[in-house]
């Protein structure tokens, strides 16, 4: 029954993906672009037989999983929509190898925005097109779409979003999970429209505006230009993904609270006066930071608001090079690579709610000291925090950097620097993008041996669903009954 149940939900996902290549089919077919039709029509068709080959004979059949069977079901969905993706990128031949067309695939679905690619415009703008709507579909996570959309999973739903959702308090803004899911990708599609429509007033032309939503909402960061956000040179341009990447960075389930009247729940919310705290002064210390170099204030705020939300959001675009500012400046990009968005939005990262709790327990150990016999308690939102919770983070904590140094490990072993090899871990694993030193934000990752891809594509699928999910597998206990 569960072999039933996985091959249900993983060829529902897969036609989920399938549906989706239609919008770079009508690119192709706007653009001309004929020797791009077949990558995509041929595989979505295979989907969708599989969809009904699988699916018709079962249909009558109970729906049920426990916790273990949940990890694996997330766990294959996200490798098997990479998969999925790779295929008109690889049948493109617009990349060198499977292996490449797999890495760019997972990074794009992870919304990690690290590309191997060198030049990007001379892409089919169809295959563009694709590239940035993997972000989108990754960003308020492909489970969670096959939630809202299908009813049937209505059964276990909940713990499958938990296990992919971000942030270590996992709840529910409705009553039923299913149209928890709808509400937060209505939202989605709402910003998502407003985004496009708004760079589109601005000058971009309709197919890239609607990319660059697609990568913006979605925090990921692919760009239809070679110097990404950059290439436009427009102050107008740059104000508007600022302020998405902002939005995009924020708890989803706040933004149903605001639309529904629910004020309360906003304005006691501590992930979300914290992420602002952390937006306001990183980009005055790096706006400060770099006024010598722009001469004016508002060239500095610009510049320094848009690398502050890019690097914080994990979106990864770039307007400018970080690596040409002062080191002020670039130590103030380093911190935020460490931290994220909130939990529940499309962001990746460590998370700010995890520093807060992490914060909190600090200044209660602190106080332990000084009153033994005192009980101290971390309170969010003005409410206590489960001790659950505060374990989790502080494990996730330990974990976490742990993939990172494995993975700064193997990079070295592929003698990447030491520098260059640890900031692209904390990259891969927080889903950012860009890094430091040779794989800064003007480079590319095409030139890492095939194994350093492979693995690095594994650390963005852990980051993306918080490492638990991912490296559970590697757990005896977990296959014993």
């Amino acid at each position: 029954m569960f072999f039933i149940n996985t091959l249900r939900i993983t060829t529902i996902l897969l036609s989920l993906v399938g549906a989706t290549f239609i919008i770079p089919i009508i690119v192709a077919l706007a653009c001309g672009e004929t020797a791009m039709l077949l990558p995509f029509i041929i595989p979505m068709l295979v989907s969708f037989v599989l969809l009904a080959a699988v699916n018709i004979p079962t249909r009558k059949m109970k729906f049920t999983m426990n916790s273990r069977q949940t990890f694996l079901i997330v766990a294959l969905c996200w490798i098997v929509a990479s998969f999925m993706g790779s295929i008109p990128l690889y049948f493109s031949h617009c990349f060198n190898s499977y292996t490449d067309a797999f890495f760019e695939s997972t990074s794009g679905f992870t919304t990690t925005g690290a590309t191997i690619l060198s030049a990007i415009e001379v892409l089919p703008r169809s295959i563009n097109m694709w590239r940035c709507i993997t972000h989108w579909l990754g960003g308020m996570g492909i489970v969670t779409l096959t939630v809202a959309i299908l009813p049937l999973l209505g059964i276990g739903g909940f713990q499958l979003i938990k296990a992919e959702t971000t942030g270590p308090e996992k709840g529910k803004v409705t009553a039923r999970i299913t149209t928890t899911a709808k509400a937060l990708w209505l939202i989605y599609i709402g910003f998502t429209v407003a985004e496009a429509i708004a760079l589109k007033i601005a000058g971009m032309d309709f197919i890239d505006a609607l990319s660059h939503a697609f990568s913006t909402l979605g925090t990921g960061g692919f760009s239809t230009r070679d110097n990404s956000i950059g290439s436009y040179n427009s102050v107008a341009i740059d104000v508007i993904i600022t302020t998405f990447m902002f939005m995009a960075g924020i708890n989803f389930s706040l933004f149903y609270y605001l639309f529904t009247r629910k004020f309360c729940e906003i304005k006691t919310n501590s992930e979300l006066k914290l992420y602002i705290g952390i937006v306001v002064v990183a980009t005055i210390w790096i706006g400060v930071s770099i006024y010598p170099i722009y001469g004016s204030v508002g060239q500095s705020l610009r510049y320094s608001s848009f690398q502050v939300l890019t690097l914080l959001s994990t979106t990864g675009f770039g307007n400018s090079d970080y690596l040409t500012w002062p080191a002020a400046a670039q130590f103030a990009c380093f911190i935020l690579f460490f931290i994220g968005g909130c939990s529940g939005s499309t962001s990746g990262g460590f998370k700010v709610v995890r520093w807060l709790i992490l914060g909190k327990q600090l200044g209660n150990e602190t106080r332990k000291m000084l009153h033994p016999h005192g009980v101290f308690t971390v309170r969010l939102n003005k409410r206590p925090c489960s001790p659950s919770v505060v374990s989790n983070v502080t494990s996730f904590t330990m974990i976490y950097f742990l993939l990172i140094a494995i993975t700064t490990g193997i990079g070295c072993v592929a003698k990447i620097d030491l520098f260059s090899s640890f900031t692209a871990s904390i990259s891969m694993v927080g889903n950012v993008g860009p890094a430091f030193g040779m794989l800064g934000p003007t480079a590319n990752y095409g030139g890492l041996p095939t194994f350093v891809k492979w693995w690095y594509s594994f650390a963005m699928l852990a980051g993306r669903l918080e490492i638990y999910t991912m490296l559970i597998f590697f757990f005896p206990s977990y296959w014993k009954k």
